[in-house]
């Protein structure tokens, strides 16, 4: 009994037709329409291999393992996201489903980190976006994939790629900066002690951006990020800034309630400071009558908050509270 049944093909077979198919798509031959339909064809019969299909098990281990080789000897991962663009619409979701999903393929990608890089670049291109977006997380998932990712200069196009003008390539991409930058708890720690300044400088400018939806993201993944104790270091080095609490401060009287209630949750830290640096408390001391005031005042019909509500009475008192240093 033939290992694949009568008319299967192997692993080497099916990867060998899906790379003519690509590198068919890519020079743009005039049987495109063709090279399109064997590319979804063979990427079927992956992804029958490995998931198996309402008929038959996936392919035994061994199988599986050769086809993994295959595919990492022929550069064919690469070649994939590279033509992701010239492939149809089912094929690119066939490619999302498969890219990043076993343990092999992670330290294949560790030693070939361009294919991460061409996924990142993927969110520049309309058409494969989204597909890319989809990759992305899976890779994320990765501690050492989402480590190559963070320290390498195309994470940085975050900041852009988040305003797009088009919400749903703008939204998946800041799910997958927010994934970057807080799954991996003492990863994503030592990433922003050691690139801090760059990091912030950037983020800056989402919080002061045009766009109210990045604004209030942003916003929210600040407080997140603050608030995390992994990010103890990180958020004194931020909470120690008179810039940035003058910037809460403004905020707290954005026009959007939404906006004044996730930059409440930032403004606490600053308040809540134990060793606030002089610049700070000068600041507070300086409003302290008019914090307590708005504060008194601040979203008074969230009633049923209890905990929105102790937040506020504890800042109200801490603020009332405060004293100058003495000999200063």
């Amino acid at each position: 009994m033939p290992l694949f049944g009568k008319s299967q093909k192997g692993p080497a077979e099916v990867v060998k037709a899906l790379k003519e198919a690509v590198n068919s798509l890519e020079k743009g031959d005039k049987k495109a329409e063709k090279a399109q339909e064997d590319v979804s064809k063979n990427l079927v019969l992956i992804k029958n291999m490995l998931c198996g299909t309402s008929d038959a098990e996936p392919q035994a281990d061994i199988i599986v393992a050769q086809l993994a080789q295959e595919l990492y000897n022929s550069n064919l991962l690469l070649l994939l996201i590279q033509n992701l663009n010239r492939i149809d619409f089912e094929g690119k979701k066939r490619c999302s489903e498969q890219i990043g999903t076993r343990s092999p393929t992670v330290e294949y990608i560790c030693t070939k980190p361009e294919i991460l890089f061409t996924l990142m670049t993927g969110y520049e291109h309309q058409e494969i976006a989204l597909n890319c977006g989809t990759m992305l997380r899976e890779c994320a998932r990765y501690e050492a994939l989402a480590k190559i990712m963070l320290y390498s200069e195309d994470f940085y196009n975050f900041f852009r790629y988040v305003e797009v003008s088009t919400f749903d390539i703008a939204s998946d991409a800041f799910s997958t900066f927010k994934e970057l930058l807080t799954r991996h708890k003492i990863l994503c720690a030592d990433f922003l002690e050691q690139n801090y300044d760059k990091v912030f400088s950037h983020y800056q400018r989402l919080l002061n951006s045009e766009n109210y939806v990045t604004r209030r993201q942003s916003l929210k993944l600040l407080g997140e990020l603050l608030l995390d104790r992994h990010n103890f270091t990180v958020m004194t080095r931020y909470i120690s800034n008179p810039d940035n609490l003058k910037l809460m401060m403004n905020m707290l009287k954005e026009r959007s309630r939404n906006i004044q209630f996730e930059a409440f949750h930032v403004f606490k830290v600053f308040v809540a400071n134990p060793n606030k640096p002089k610049p700070i408390l000068d600041i507070l001391l300086r409003n302290q009558e008019k914090l307590v005031e708005f504060l008194m005042r601040f979203h008074t019909d969230r009633a049923e908050d209890e905990q929105f509500n102790d937040e506020k009475a504890y800042l109200i008192r801490q603020i009332k509270e405060l004293k100058p240093i003495p000999g200063h």
